[in-house]
């Protein structure tokens, strides 16, 4: 990302992810409480949406309606949706702009020199992580309250959490036969519900392809599918339909609660905890 148009807000608070550009020309500072925020990509939507005021965004990205996207998509109906274009941002002329990473904003590259204050928060692949975006999200937008009050409602949910899992092995395995690995949301939900990582035993990246063939000789316990997945609707999931698999149970979890670390994790780890509970109680 190319900081010196783009210089980030002074920190707030000490150890946020708001970060200071090294350039001559003075930082950007939000207000305190900010009134024309752009989020900037998609997990950074979700932790905007949870945290500000409706009549504080000014800008979304496109597909932050979109249920299967985001755990915060009715939220979002109604408020602008942006097109990924340098030009929109430049017409609002925010006072914060908040990224998820913002290196990950093409339009935010194509900017010209300006200044505007930037909140860049760093990817979430653990519930630390999380808690961390939501506090500095929280004091960006001008309502650190708000963070502290969400945070406590996760671990209000989470408090207690079973682990069903009995260290039995879970594949999570996505459209064209991709698995996810070690070092994610997912293998992280895993681990806090008592399940062990197919891709991690095999040690496989965090992104990997296993066919279905492979997939049949690991014999995981469990299938975890994303649950738009459940129904074939393209050649995509079909495979997912195979029936060399029917015998494998599923847990089936909304995309739009993993494809974030978002308060959406709460959520996600409670479904799956239930969800393996019943199938082991159905062994019993």
């Amino acid at each position: 990302m190319r900081r010196r148009g783009l210089l980030a807000v002074a920190a707030l608070l000490g150890g946020t992810g708001l970060l200071r550009a090294a350039s001559p020309v003075p930082p950007a500072r939000a207000p305190a409480v900010p009134q024309r925020i752009v989020s900037i990509n998609l997990c950074a939507d979700q932790l905007v949406l949870a945290l500000a005021d409706r009549s504080q965004i000014a800008g979304l990205t496109k597909n932050a309606t979109d249920r299967e996207m985001s755990g915060e998509a009715a939220k979002a109906r109604g408020l602008p949706l942006l097109s990924n274009s340098a030009e929109q941002i430049l017409a609002i002329e925010p006072d914060l702009i908040v990224g998820m990473p913002a290196s990950r904003s093409a339009a935010l590259r194509a900017l010209p020199e300006q200044t505007y204050p930037l909140l860049d928060l760093d990817t979430a692949n653990t519930l630390d992580e999380i808690y961390t975006s939501i506090r500095q999200t929280a004091v960006g937008v001008g309502h650190p309250e708000r963070g502290d009050a969400l945070i406590a409602r996760m671990q209000g949910e989470l408090a207690g959490l079973p682990k069903p899992g009995k260290s039995r092995v879970a594949a999570y395995y996505q459209r064209r036969g991709y698995m996810t690995g070690t070092g994610t949301l997912i293998d992280e939900l895993m681990e806090r519900i008592g399940l062990v990582n197919l891709a991690g035993k095999l040690g496989k990246p965090p992104l990997s392809q296993l066919s279905i063939e492979e997939m049949v000789a690991a014999q995981p316990d469990y299938l975890i599918v994303e649950s738009a997945t459940d129904k074939v609707t393209d050649q995509g999931s079909e495979m997912l339909h195979h029936p060399a698999l029917k015998d494998i149970p599923r847990i089936s979890v909304p995309q739009a609660w993993t494809v974030c670390g978002s308060p959406a994790y709460a959520a996600a780890a409670r479904s799956m905890a239930e969800q393996i509970a019943r199938l082991e109680g159905k062994r019993s």
